[in-house]
């Protein structure tokens, strides 16, 4: 049987809890994929100008696919973020040429390292850390940079392993002096980001750290999603809900975890920077969702979260 998610023990106060709800959803990052190009025209009436999109790495993907999306976003307005999985690159010399030209074409000043689910390196780089040791980042002209962070631990990775590469990271970034963003993978319930972010803060780290929560989307399309990344007890939050065959192959929305990590800081229980959105093919949809909650287009509900 699946557990109701954990709430979180501060008080919601709705005059404090929308705005900030609002605010949440203007601030935020998103994703998008290469096969999302087709949409990105569409989706600049619901984006700032000059908004982060992270640009992610699917299988089989080439660099030079990356560089093409990211010159796209630049062109629309937007601020790409390419997403770099070290594990892929196969020299030092591909590493310079990829970010010269990221650099040059698509004017990118961040990436987001990750080691890449592979089990063997192309190349010499086999961790995150031996990029950051590297250099490379800094002697292109980058001065930012998102490092992956594992609220929930890793399904191929043991929890201290994890713990200690997140630590090792953010210390190596600081060295280079970099602009440092812990981003998670996806998280359901609020609860376990809390407890990770409090830990970081009490072992010295003081980069800013960033949710990650799924966009508006088929719940058998998360819970797909959740099991390939190793969600953990967060998990649970999918299922909080009426078990009817509509129910269940309905949608899942993040109202509830957006408005729980805002009674967070409401409450100053967390100093989380801010949330980024994770789209699974519906990039557009999500766009268009953050812009109405940007505008305060919707109502807390009963439930622990919103209705747009």
């Amino acid at each position: 049987m699946i557990n109701e998610p954990r709430p979180l023990s501060v008080m919601d106060n709705g005059a404090l809890t929308a705005p900030l709800i609002a605010q949440l959803a203007r601030e935020a990052t998103i994703e998008l994929c290469y096969h999302d190009l087709k949409d990105l025209e569409s989706s600049r009436r619901f984006l700032a100008p000059g908004k982060q999109v992270y640009v992610s790495f699917l299988p089989k993907q080439t660099w030079a696919q990356t560089q093409a999306a990211c010159s796209a976003v630049r062109a629309a307005g937007l601020a790409p973020v390419p997403h770099l999985p070290v594990r892929l690159l196969q020299s030092a010399q591909e590493l310079t040429g990829i970010l010269r030209g990221l650099v040059r074409e698509a004017q990118i000043s961040e990436v987001l390292l990750i080691a890449g689910d592979y089990a063997q390196a192309l190349g010499p780089f086999d961790c995150v850390a031996d990029v950051l040791r590297s250099g490379a980042l800094t002697e292109h002209g980058l001065h930012r940079v998102s490092l992956a962070g594992h609220p929930e631990g890793h399904p191929k990775v043991a929890l201290d392993e994890i713990r200690r590469a997140e630590l090792e990271k953010v210390e190596l970034a600081d060295r280079a002096g970099l602009h440092t963003s812990l981003l998670t993978q996806m998280f359901f319930d609020a609860a376990p980001f809390i407890d990770w972010a409090r830990e970081l803060r009490s072992r010295g780290v003081r980069c800013r750290i960033v949710g990650g929560v799924a966009g508006p989307a088929r719940i058998t399309t998360l819970f797909k999603f959740a099991l390939r990344c190793g969600v953990g007890p967060s998990i649970r939050a999918l299922g909080a809900r009426p078990t009817s065959l509509v129910k269940i192959i309905g949608d899942h929305g993040p109202q509830a975890v957006m408005r729980s990590l805002a009674q967070a800081r409401v409450a100053q229980a967390s100093d989380f920077a801010g949330l980024h959105f994770f789209c699974f093919g519906g990039y557009l949809r999500t766009c268009e969702w953050l812009h109405q909650v940007a505008e305060s287009r919707f109502t807390l509900n009963d439930s622990g979260g919103f209705d747009c």
